[in-house]
């Protein structure tokens, strides 16, 4: 079972839910894992006590200019569709950071001079904690592509923990970050929040996962403030709303303290276990 949970804005409680309910499926006997896909600021390790088991460098393929046999045909700088080659009548410029590792200028370099080499674009780093395992992708600083990265980190994933749950705590937004933490998941949970920047930003995700067609439903967290619209969207789009976080100062108090929400607050408690017995349902 692979669930992501994600939002269509930062800030409405991805990483909250994802670690409670991580920890709450690992309390109730399940074998879980837990896998932070926002790469380029990971912080669901912020609210674990872990354990380092394994740590290795993640790298993504690009090509490496080779002046030798090269004739400047510019066969290279045509065929590649991001910008990461520009073809000059004397030199060839390559700005790895913009490659997408689709091989396509070294696979039509009629003279082999772009062959493709390992660059490091950051760590995926394998975690113990007291119930379950976590794993977590971190991009270097100063890299531009998070999806090759965050790609990795499924695949890590998967081949370490192929039967248990596996719970993706996405980027924020709806861009391709957020896809490619969301396309292979069984079901994903949209975040969101009862104000009118939660709406606005909840019917881009919705969009976006009913492009990926994809199985999803809604958590509405901080309920109580804003006003009724989401969930009369929700209604109306027939999309289901799994749970209702109340808001509540004293989970922000226990957030920011680096500290798990549910073993201290009934009601929230309450609502995990709601989204809980829906993830079992899924199966």
């Amino acid at each position: 079972m692979k669930l992501t949970i994600a939002s269509g804005k930062g800030g409405t409680g991805k990483t909250t839910v994802s670690v409670n309910l991580a920890s709450y499926l690992a309390d109730k006997g399940k074998m879980v894992v837990l896998s932070d896909l926002d790469v380029e600021e990971p912080n669901s390790k912020l609210f674990l006590k872990t354990k380092l088991l394994n740590e290795k460098d993640f790298h993504k393929m690009v090509p490496k200019w080779e002046r030798e046999n090269c004739t400047f045909c510019g066969e290279c700088g045509t065929n590649c569709s991001f910008n990461a080659i520009i073809a000059l009548p004397s030199e060839i410029l390559v700005f790895p950071e913009l490659c997408h590792s689709c091989y396509a200028c070294s696979e039509l370099c009629p003279t082999n001079s772009l062959p493709m080499i390992p660059r490091k674009i950051g760590t995926i780093k394998e975690y113990e904690t007291q119930n379950f395992n976590f794993i977590e992708g971190r991009l270097d600083i100063g890299e531009e592509m998070a999806v090759p990265l965050i790609n990795g980190v499924i695949k890590y994933t998967q081949d370490r923990y192929p039967d248990s749950f596996m719970i993706f705590d996405a980027p924020p937004g709806t861009s391709c970050p957020v896809i490619e933490a969301s396309k292979d998941s069984d079901f994903v949970f949209l975040i969101t929040e009862s104000t009118p920047f939660g709406l606005n930003d909840l019917k881009l995700a919705v969009e976006t996962m009913r492009v990926l067609k994809k199985d999803f439903g809604v958590i509405i967290n901080r309920y109580g403030i804003g006003d009724d619209s989401v969930e009369k969207y929700c209604k109306n789009e027939k999309i289901p709303v799994i749970s209702k976080i109340l808001n509540d100062k004293e989970i922000a108090k226990i957030y920011s303290s680096g500290e798990l929400v549910y073993p201290k607050i009934e009601h929230f408690k309450n609502s995990i276990d709601e989204i809980a017995n829906f993830v079992e349902k899924l199966k």
